[in-house]
């Protein structure tokens, strides 16, 4: 949906605000005409209409900030000095990429959970930052080549709860997560984001090689000023190729956020006024977190086997079968045996039936190896002169051994036959 912003010279469109949802005319932030019960801190419009776009978590994208939206922030903004002007009443939103009817699939990732169990957070927030967590998990796609899952727990000391080789399936990590004991005292955020780095995110605790590319997502959640400096050891994970989101609550120190999430801040650091409010973090991150599944049914155009990437998808084809020009379709490979390197023909190669024989040029015969070739020789007529007496002589020796031979089977057989009537 298109809205007419107040001082845009053009249409403005909204792009990532929840279904349904509206934002309220400044005046009624101005008069509580919203929720009286809420306290809206500070008297001026804008900081009141900050106050309630964090309360309500509104989101959005829209391509010109006259009216007090911001194009790249993940809340509502109203420009400094300008609270006379009125946001529009009615900007509906429109969804942007993720259409409805688009299928999506979180990206495989190394996800690690940062958690601040510290004295500052009660029992009955901690265990709404379990339900937030599980919460988001039930958005991802887990598994050992999908997402995997660990969390740190931290306040003075540190703890890994599980690492990411430690659960693969949805419901087993869920679970973990529910059993998770605060450890209370104090919040050395650094302390854990090194941990982190130096157990959690390592190959042995599961974490997946460089060379398969699977992002290191890094979530930290917590409520208070860190004890110990966090700017250096984040800054390090961060140049170790980890992305890192920071969630704050309540009264938390925003530069330290800052700190430790990755660019842009925009992008990387959430608040919330009370842990009542962060499960509403959980469509946020689905979003941040979910992909585009460009290779789901009727999305794409090949013929045999979609690829996804980040932004796009390509095809390829099953075994035995190119690529056509039109890069979607596939045609059966065939494969030319009498290629060149392909045969061991020494003159010539024949292809046939999938396969291929070896046959020789003119005057030459084709060798028992069946690959080699050799010079046809004339046949020559030999003519041999035998000598008339040499021959008859052979004949006569030749009749004189079988008349032996035959004498000498008659009386073998007489000698068996005296011997067999013994």
């Amino acid at each position: 949906m298109s809205t007419q912003l107040p001082g845009c010279s053009s249409s403005c469109t909204s792009r990532t605000l929840r279904p349904r949802l509206t934002l309220p005319p400044l005046s009624a932030v101005q008069h509580h005409q919203l929720n009286p019960r809420r306290k809206l801190h500070g008297t001026h419009p804008r900081d009141r209409w900050l106050s309630l776009c964090r309360a309500r978590r509104y989101t959005s994208r829209v391509l010109c900030t006259a009216g007090g939206l911001s194009p790249k922030e993940s809340s509502c903004k109203v420009p400094p000095n300008s609270a006379s002007r009125v946001p529009p009443t009615d900007v509906v939103e429109e969804s942007p990429v993720l259409q409805s009817n688009t299928t999506c699939k979180s990206r495989p990732m190394d996800l690690v959970y940062i958690i601040d169990s510290s004295r500052s957070v009660r029992i009955e927030d901690f265990e709404k930052v379990k339900v937030f967590l599980s919460n988001m998990i039930e958005t991802l796609d887990t598994g050992e080549r999908a997402t995997r899952v660990a969390v740190v727990n931290y306040a003075s000391t540190v703890k890994i709860e599980f690492f990411l080789k430690t659960y693969f399936i949805k419901a087993a990590i869920q679970k973990a997560i529910l059993k998770i004991s605060p450890l209370s005292a104090g919040t050395m955020t650094g302390l854990a984001i090194q941990t982190a780095l130096e157990e959690a995110f390592t190959e042995a605790s599961g974490a997946r090689h460089p060379s398969f590319n699977i992002p290191k997502v890094a979530i930290i959640v917590t409520d208070g000023r860190p004890q110990d400096k966090v700017q250096d050891i984040a800054a390090r994970a961060r140049s170790a190729g980890i992305e890192i989101y920071a969630v704050g609550v309540g009264n938390v120190d925003m530069q330290s956020l800052k700190f430790m999430a990755s660019e842009p801040y925009d992008d990387h650091v959430f608040y919330v006024e009370t842990y009542g409010v962060i499960e509403k973090l959980t469509s946020k991150f689905k979003e941040t977190l979910c992909g585009v599944d460009f290779c789901a049914p009727g999305k794409h155009e090949c013929e045999h086997t979609c690829v996804a990437t980040d932004v796009s998808y390509f095809c390829k084809c099953h075994a035995g079968y190119i690529l056509n020009p039109d890069k979607k379709t596939c045609s059966r490979k065939v494969v030319d045996f009498c290629a060149q390197g392909r045969h061991d023909c020494e003159h010539t190669c024949v292809t046939a039936d999938g396969s291929y024989y070896c046959k020789c040029r003119a005057g030459y015969t084709l060798n028992p190896d069946k690959k080699t070739c050799s010079r046809k020789e004339e046949v020559r007529k030999v003519v041999v002169a035998e000598d008339p007496c040499k021959c008859e002589s052979l004949v006569a020796f030749q009749s004189k051994v079988n008349t032996y031979i035959e004498s000498l089977s008659k009386k073998t057989r007489g000698t068996h036959q005296k011997i067999a009537r013994l």
